[in-house]
Order: C-alpha cells, then structure tokens, then sequence
C-alpha cells in the first residue's frame, strides 16, 4: 500500500545544515510516510552523511547536479504517494508537522496544495514571521485572477502529486519555480491555508535573495506577466525579451527597503543584533511607510499579502510585452524545460 504522503528533499552541497533538517523529520513519530531525498551531485559530505542513516521510511537517489527545477520534478515523478511535502535541506520542520499534515489531507483531501506560516530559523515569531498571503481558498484564487501573485514558503507546501504534474510540474531555471507554480495552482484546484508555523527557514549572507535581490525582483516580476498573459489570453515572449521592460517597474526606493531588511534578517539569524538594528534603521529611513507595516504585521496580520506590481504598468506597456507578431512561449525558449 502506498504511504500518506511523501517528504521531499533536495539536497546540493547540504552541510552542515542537513543533519539537522533530517533529524526535524525523522524524529517524528509518523510511520505513513516516505522520506525521499534526492542528493544532486553534492560536493560537500552530504552524500555519505545520507547513506549513515537507519531509517525504513528513507530513500535515497543521487544523480550528476541538474539544478533545483528538474530535481524537483523528479521527486514529482519519483513520489510513491499522492502528495508530496516539501523541506529544503536547510530548514527545519516544527515537530507536528507531519501529523499536522496527515490531519489536513483527510479533512481536504481533493485539494491541490496546503501551504502554512513560517518564521526564521531560532528567532520568535514576533520578529521573524515570514509575511505569507493568508486567505480561503476562493480569496487566493480571486488574488491570482486580478492578477497578483501569492507569498507562500515554498518549504511549507504540501502538493498533490498528480494534479501539479497535470499542470506542467515545476518550470524554469530561474528563481521563480514556485511563484509560476503557484498560480497556476490557484487558478485549477483549491489551495488550503494551515494557520501554523509549521517550518522554520535559514538565511545566509551568500544567499541568492542577499546577493542579488534586483534580479529576483524582476524574475518575479515575470511570474506575474506569465500570469497576466494567461488571464488576458496574449502570447508571452521568453525573460530575456522582456527583461529590461521589466526592470523599468521595480521601484528602487522600495528595493532599498528590500535589500536592507534582508540583510537586517541575515544579521539577527547570526545574532549579530547591533548590525540587524543598523540595517532596520537603516530600512525605516528608506520607507518608513512600508517598514512601519512591516513591524505591525506580527501583531495585525493584513490577508491580503500580494506579490506584483499594479497590472495596470503592464498594461502601459503592453506593445512591448506582447507584441502582435510574439512567438509562442514553448519555443526556441531556453529557460523552460
């Protein structure tokens, strides 16, 4: 018989962090589960770290390194149950979450995917919740179709296996595998918000969202001209086509903002609290409108979270983003897979 669910990691270079992800697993004591980790082509000792392991539940696959989108849709492909929960292998899994999962898919069992709160690694929730869109399902899918995207840790997400598959999986080489996932789940099945902290993430200084904040904001902001193309049925082109379109709507006044909360996020996971106060004040200075929500959002959660500038910029330039004579997005295009 097939277990509940699986548990999914993907695992490059996961030390010295990865013991502790795995131990956040299998110290649960829920036996209807696999734990499958697919190890791609670490360099570091993760490999022999995951072959000490004594555990029934575990599988293991190692492959030459392909990058997070294909490993992901492996674990898809590989998942020996009906729905997938997923952990990055340098985050930490509070300890009722499997149970707390195996709870909500026998109450919601024909969703498409749960997602939950989550906070920083070793801080209280006061200071380190991440700001996630909490909303009914109907609330997230009316958020995706005016044509925003949702805040979701992509940790905290339990898929069912077969309708992302139905959907196309994961796509894309850029940072934005699951912003494109997850409205075009919103937009086919229910997406079922659990109202706990069920996973605690780590930031690092070398961190992709540290070190190059700009490009993330605008390979987000293709996600959602993904999403408006499909709402206002026009062919997208390919990123680089439409990239410097794109990087005239982020507002560098609110990537200040962005670029110093993170590193004052950075700060206060190494403890380095005079530094994290620096780059708050620093952050207040820069938006105090938009920090002075962000310290009240603990205490007065909005619902509403939303990822994307106003489609309207889009509409602006809409010559150049979808222009009459645009190629399909499937073709000649080099960062699907």
């Amino acid at each position: 018989m097939a277990p509940l669910f699986t548990v999914g990691i993907p695992v490059y270079n996961g030390m010295p962090y990865l013991p502790e992800a795995m131990d956040s697993i299998l110290t649960q004591p829920f036996d209807d589960c696999e734990i499958l980790v697919i190890n791609d082509g670490s360099k570091d000792g993760s490999w022999d770290y995951l072959k000490s392991i004594k555990d029934r539940r575990l599988r293991l696959i190692s492959q030459e390194n392909r990058g997070l989108t294909p490993t992901l849709n492996r674990m898809l492909e590989e998942a020996r149950s009906p729905w997938l929960v997923r952990l990055d292998a340098d985050d930490v899994a509070s300890p009722n979450r499997l149970k707390l999962v195996a709870e909500y898919i026998t109450r919601r069992p024909d969703s498409g995917m749960f997602y939950s709160r989550a906070k920083l690694h070793q801080q209280t929730d006061a200071v380190s919740l991440n700001r996630t869109t909490e909303a009914t399902p109907p609330e997230l899918r009316a958020q995706t179709q005016a044509g925003y995207l949702l805040s979701i840790c992509h940790s905290s997400v339990v898929l069912n296996v077969q309708k992302t598959l139905n959907l196309g999986g994961y796509r894309f080489n850029l940072h934005i595998e699951d912003l494109d996932l997850w409205w075009r789940m919103a937009l086919a099945h229910d997406i079922v918000f659990i109202p706990e902290v069920t996973v605690a993430y780590r930031l690092n200084s070398g961190g992709i969202c540290a070190t190059h904040l700009g490009e993330l904001e605008c390979e987000a902001l293709y996600a959602q001209y993904l999403l408006l193309s499909q709402l206002w049925n026009k062919s997208p082109q390919a990123y680089l086509q439409v990239q410097a379109v794109l990087q005239s709507f982020i507002r560098q006044q609110r990537l200040r903002y962005r670029e110093r909360m993170w590193k004052a996020a950075i700060a206060m996971a190494a403890q380095e609290y005079a530094h994290a106060g620096r780059y708050m004040l620093a952050a207040a200075c820069s938006d105090p409108r938009r920090f002075l929500e962000r310290a009240l959002y603990p205490l007065r959660r909005p619902a509403k979270i939303k990822i994307g500038v106003s489609p309207e910029d889009f509409k602006k330039s809409g010559g150049r983003l979808w222009p009459s004579a645009s190629p399909s997005l499937w073709q000649n295009h080099p960062e699907t897979n």
